[in-house]
């Protein structure tokens, strides 16, 4: 995707984000990327692990006999995988248990996935987000880091350019509207509600197929193993994207570079794509979720950003890298010598930026904002 070479689309020097990171002159969209990009080039370099994405029991296994190996009263054992997770992609890894009577038996079969180093430790599954005992691996419960930790972990090259190319086109716009803290706020907490809506569908999903032995199934429940990993930034880019769509509904933009259209069709047409995938059960479904739980935050958010400080106090009550920010704070000082629009010209600029976005200014007031903002900067 792509955006005109329009004045609106452009970064205004008096416009830019101010520094965030010690005298590097860089934005949080440009260190959002960063980050994405060196865990990626990071991992490509390390060695790969195994993780457990599936487990399955043998059939006929009673209920009771499951619940004694995974709280330990029968003991397992596992063999370690002689394939190599940097040239293996997945292999079956078959779990034994020591019966009564001193017999040795194949008591379940876990899936392993060669997965890059840093992943393994920042991945997102509903088992790591609540409980879960695998049978001859172990246990793991509310490792909350990962709810943020998954934004920065791509499957891929081509998920990574993806995800990034949205950030790069559309976090600016969002950015500059916000600034840089509430921005970078903005991102993760579109990523959290990506991730929370996966969780809540995936358990659900799960909780049904257990309770139907499979025979029921739920349209938008996901009833994908709870251990099946969930990575990448697109429910942040999601969000980001709804945003723009608010600020700059009319703007246009070209989908793959080549066809125009508007923002906001643009953002409606991918919304509209995440639920029939989550509903029909498309390829990747469980990643739609997450576009759409990120999607809704990043619809919330927009029209609410004073929210934002709510969650995210640590980051400063008050961000200066703001041009509305700084617009408001013209506006109560008031005027310096007579200087600069009317505080009324800048109240009525910014509720009409609330109600109707960005896109909805004619040069004479976005003139007028820019002029606002370096009255506060010279001051």
């Amino acid at each position: 995707m792509g955006a005109y070479d329009r004045d609106y689309w452009r970064s205004d020097p008096t416009l830019q984000t101010r520094s965030i990171g010690g005298g590097m002159k860089w934005s949080a969209t440009t260190w959002l990327i960063v980050a994405c990009v060196l865990i990626f080039v990071l991992d490509g370099f390390l060695p790969r692990q195994w993780v457990v994405t599936e487990s399955k029991w043998q059939p006929g296994l009673s209920d009771e006999a499951q619940q004694k190996i995974l709280d330990g009263s029968i003991p397992t054992r596992t063999l370690v995988p002689e394939e190599d997770p940097n040239k293996v992609a997945v292999v079956q890894q078959p779990v034994y248990a020591q019966q009564p009577n001193g017999q040795v038996e194949l008591i379940a079969v876990n899936t392993l996935q060669s997965t890059p180093f840093i992943q393994k430790w920042l991945y997102f599954s509903t088992s790591t987000a609540l409980y879960s005992t695998i049978p001859g691996v172990g246990t793991s419960a509310l490792q909350v880091w990962r709810f943020i930790g998954f934004q920065f972990c791509h499957a891929n090259l081509s998920h990574l350019l993806f995800n990034m190319l949205g950030l790069f086109f559309f976090g600016p716009v969002v950015e500059r509207y916000l600034g840089s803290k509430r921005f970078t706020a903005f991102y993760l907490i579109c990523g959290i509600a990506g991730a929370l809506l996966y969780l809540l569908l995936n358990f659900a999903g799960f909780m049904v197929a257990q309770s139907t032995n499979g025979r029921v199934m739920i349209p938008g429940l996901l009833s994908n193993d709870p251990d099946m990993p969930l990575v990448g930034a697109s429910a942040g880019v999601f969000g980001i994207i709804i945003a723009a769509a608010r600020l700059m509904p009319d703007a246009t933009v070209l989908l793959f570079f080549v066809i125009p259209m508007r923002l906001k069709t643009l953002a409606y047409g991918l919304v509209l794509i995440a639920v029939a995938s989550l509903l029909l059960k498309w390829k990747n479904a469980g990643g739609e979720a997450a576009h759409l739980g990120g999607a809704i935050a990043g619809w919330y958010f927009i029209t609410r950003p004073e929210r934002l400080r709510t969650f995210f106090d640590f980051l400063g009550r008050a961000d200066p890298t703001s041009t509305f920010h700084s617009a408001r704070k013209v506006q109560r000082a008031g005027s310096v010598s007579g200087r600069g629009p009317s505080n009324a010209e800048i109240d009525r600029i910014l509720e009409k930026v609330r109600s109707s976005g960005l896109g909805s200014l004619n040069e004479a007031e976005r003139r007028t904002l820019r002029d606002a903002t370096r009255q506060r900067s010279d001051s």
